[in-house]
């Protein structure tokens, strides 16, 4: 088939790979615009067009999905299909063009997870599984009819950006497949269960403050669910400091949300939280390196007593 592919990050773009390996044509690449970033404000590419245009791949960022002029541009490459992957919400004069339709490849398995973060939230939640999802785009977002869906299991220690890479290596192939079954008329599509739905809203920074009054393991999902951005954090004598990686510990003795309970500048890092403690194993003070929790000991000469938090 001809083929367009839309997406933007980095996700897409290891999705792309993928379907460039297939049997299908890809003739065009949609993804956002170019962005400033950093104190230079210096431009910077989206990764799916660093690589169509390594590819040759013709290109369109358009800032208006509604736009006359992109719009046009769209149909002449006269495709068959399009695929979806980490892109915003699609217009009804977008999704409605190609003939053989318009799919979109989501991070869950859904109705669970619908929202622009399900594999931020499927950790922070502490599920154990996963998934990824091929559905046709419809008009309400996420709840168009589902082709295929694959089951993956999370690692208890697992961070979101080790999921999130597996995820889009894995999805590559199960958009590819979906491909070859829609070339073939060899699918069956099937309507969600919209009473079993829930959400995965947009992540924002500040979702990453730790309640050190909370649970151990509510914690410990939450630093993992967003490491390594945001990242969970914390303040540390009035540092703001990132915490990457954690390790659920064993603690007999009493104490108090966020009090440090072990201290070495050897073996490591420990604290207490509202039940249970962490180790904490990987930390990144503001503006400064990653380093691991027994670093953090040395550098700031922390003592058992010691306390995180505000």
């Amino acid at each position: 088939m001809k083929v367009v592919f839309f997406g933007t990050p980095e996700f897409a773009a290891r999705t792309l790979k993928k379907v460039l390996l297939s049997r299908h044509r890809i003739v065009g690449v949609v993804c956002g615009p170019d962005r400033r970033k950093g104190r230079g404000r210096k431009i910077v590419f989206p990764e799916v067009k660093t690589l169509a245009l390594e590819k040759g791949l013709s290109i369109l960022q358009p800032e208006d999905l509604k736009d006359e002029g992109f719009l046009r541009e769209l149909r002449d490459f006269d495709a068959d299909f399009f695929c979806v992957v980490a892109f915003r919400i699609l217009p009804g004069e977008v999704f409605e063009m190609p003939p053989r339709g318009c799919v979109n490849l989501h991070a869950s398995l859904l109705p669970k997870y619908r929202g622009a973060a399900p594999i931020n939230w499927a950790i922070i939640n502490g599920e154990t599984e996963t998934g990824l999802t091929t559905f046709f785009i419809r008009k309400k977002v996420d709840t168009g009819d589902i082709l295929l869906q694959r089951k993956i299991a999370i690692g208890p220690e697992e961070t979101f950006g080790e999921l999130h890479d597996r995820m889009a290596d894995l999805g590559g192939d199960l958009l590819v497949e979906t491909m070859d079954k829609i070339e073939i008329g060899n699918f069956e599509a099937s309507a969600q269960k919209n009473s079993e739905a829930t959400k995965a809203p947009k992540i924002y920074p500040e979702l990453g403050k730790i309640e050190w009054s909370r649970p151990g393991n509510v914690i410990h999902n939450l630093v993992r669910g967003l490491s390594p951005k945001p990242a969970a954090y914390s303040f540390y004598e009035g540092e703001k400091i990132y915490i990457l990686r954690t390790r659920i510990a064993e603690n007999r003795e009493k104490s108090n949300p966020g009090e440090v309970i072990y201290a070495d500048g050897k073996k490591g890092l420990i604290a207490g939280c509202g039940a249970g403690a962490l180790e904490i194993i990987q930390i990144k003070p503001e503006s400064r390196k990653a380093m691991s929790g027994a670093e953090f000991v040395r550098g700031h000469r922390i003592e058992k007593g010691a306390f995180f938090g505000e």
